[in-house]
């Protein structure tokens, strides 16, 4: 009989202990349940349409495309802004030389350039994108061209200080436009549509790995793409050295699209222009691989579509794209990566 009180006396004052306890915590920490723990949010950010990256400044979805005319010859380096523009397209002109056409969304870097004229394959790039197309001039039939597109068209007679020319630089490679003071005259789209869909960061590209590669543009204008590992991007090499921008980055882009097309009128003539409807190859070089499909466009008016061989998208990294407008049978050098 007393083993069995002293083992209730021992139960009740356990019981007791518990309830006091529970008592000095909701004394405490009142309002706090006991398994309750802070938590820390991570703060989500829209997706700027032409990159695919988080965009913390939210101003990609209140500005449309705006594309600035860059000059691609020697005589321009260093050229400026071209670091930060989103998508670069480069194109075949007159002469069998190269010229870039710059998209800018996500940036609006102060000094862009060097600014040059308008050609006929620009209508085709911005067609889908439309918002503000900045040129210095051009021919009566690439005036005439760009003006079909639905663009607004800013050129050094009408962009006030959007524009302006460099004293220690010689004419006409000193123009330079200042895309901030650009957005000022707004577009439509705004945002523009996306261009490209966008792996995951755990997608690894289905395609061999590749150190480096040419595309065999014309005359002097072969370039070289070396994949940089510590950057995960592609280093740009033009005229036997590596492309470094006026503010000293080096130009590498997370992707570069190079798509066959046909360059109507001839390659390299006055009136040629690369033909962005219909279909074509693609070879795109993606996270340090080499992955090859089918570019297509029905009207002048839809974004392109890029389509692997089993009908699926492809897919790029997050970041700034380089697309190569290469002439449909025009060189192409390829270098596996060693291992």
């Amino acid at each position: 009989m007393r083993k069995v009180l002293v083992t209730v006396v021992v139960l009740v004052l356990a019981v007791g202990v518990a309830l006091v306890a529970k008592n000095l915590h909701s004394s405490t920490s009142p309002g706090v349940p006991p398994s309750t723990s802070p938590t820390t949010s991570v703060p989500s950010y829209p997706i700027a349409p032409l990159t695919g990256l988080p965009d913390p400044t939210h101003l990609a979805a209140t500005r449309p495309a705006l594309t600035i005319k860059v000059e691609n010859t020697p005589e321009a380096l260093p050229q400026w802004g071209i670091d930060q523009a989103d998508v670069v397209y480069e194109e075949i002109v007159n002469g069998g030389i190269t010229r870039l056409a710059a998209v800018f969304n996500s940036h609006a870097p102060a000094k862009v350039g060097p600014v040059r004229s308008v050609r006929p394959t620009d209508q085709q790039i911005v067609f889908p994108i439309g918002g503000i197309f900045a040129y210095s001039g051009g021919a009566p039939y690439a005036i005439a061209s760009i003006s079909q597109a639905p663009v607004k068209l800013i050129d050094e007679s009408n962009a006030g200080a959007a524009m302006f020319r460099d004293p220690n630089r010689q004419a006409p490679h000193n123009l330079y436009a200042n895309a901030a003071a650009l957005f000022a005259f707004k577009g439509t789209p705004t945002p523009p549509p996306a261009l490209f869909q966008y792996r995951a960061a755990n997608q690894t590209p289905l395609g061999p790995s590749i150190a480096h590669f040419t595309v065999g543009f014309p005359s002097i204008y072969p370039v070289t793409w070396t994949w940089n590992s510590t950057t995960a991007s592609w280093d740009r090499t033009l005229f036997g050295q590596k492309i470094i921008t006026g503010n000293g980055v080096q130009v590498s882009p997370k992707n570069v699209l190079v798509m066959f097309v046909n360059y109507v009128n001839g390659v390299g003539t006055f009136t040629s222009y690369a033909n962005l409807q219909g279909s074509g190859p693609v070879w795109a070089f993606v996270g340090g691989h080499e992955v090859r499909g089918t570019w297509s466009r029905a009207a002048k008016a839809d974004v392109i579509s890029y389509t692997l061989a089993n009908g699926k998208p492809l897919l790029v990294t997050p970041g700034q794209t380089w697309v190569e407008l290469q002439y449909t049978g025009g060189p192409m050098s390829v270098t596996p990566a060693v291992g």
